[in-house]
């Protein structure tokens, strides 16, 4: 009979990158596009 625990299979391994330092980069590349949209379509941004 298999051992049926849950998590002997999947190792808790963190990911290389803290919460907070995800969440920056995102930010950031969100804002690059943002701007690149106002830059690209400035008209829509006046509404």
């Amino acid at each position: 009979m298999t051992d049926k625990s849950p998590h002997d299979a999947h190792s808790a391994k963190k990911s290389g990158k803290a919460i907070k330092a995800k969440r920056s980069e995102r930010r950031e590349k969100e804002q690059a596009a943002a701007q690149m949209q106002q830059l690209m379509h400035p008209r829509k941004q006046s509404r």
